[in-house]
């Protein structure tokens, strides 16, 4: 049997106005990235936020850490910071 391992990985890339909101365009950026990588390294995946923070969720069969997950992840907020400094984003970039 094939284990399901849920990721829940998040950073505050930029928000508006102040530490209150992530901005639609990240939110829709995000979730492009992920989903070009379902039916590859991902088997599912969904972003939201929680105030500022983008939380990135994606279900895998490649367990707890795994390199390539937390590399994907780090690519999707390194493109969403640098879109959200472009957008002149509230402390775009900050937890990177």
């Amino acid at each position: 049997m094939v284990k399901t391992t849920v990721s829940v990985i998040k950073a505050d890339v930029g928000s508006y106005p102040g530490h209150s909101r992530t901005h639609p365009k990240l939110l829709e950026v995000a979730a492009r990235m992920l989903k070009e990588a379902e039916g590859g390294l991902l088997t599912d995946s969904y972003v939201t936020h929680c105030g500022d923070d983008l939380e990135l969720i994606m279900t895998h069969t490649r367990g707890e850490d795994d390199e390539e997950i937390h590399k994907l992840a780090w690519d999707v907020f390194m493109e969403c910071a640098r879109i959200a400094k472009e957008m002149k984003l509230y402390g775009a970039g900050q937890d990177l």
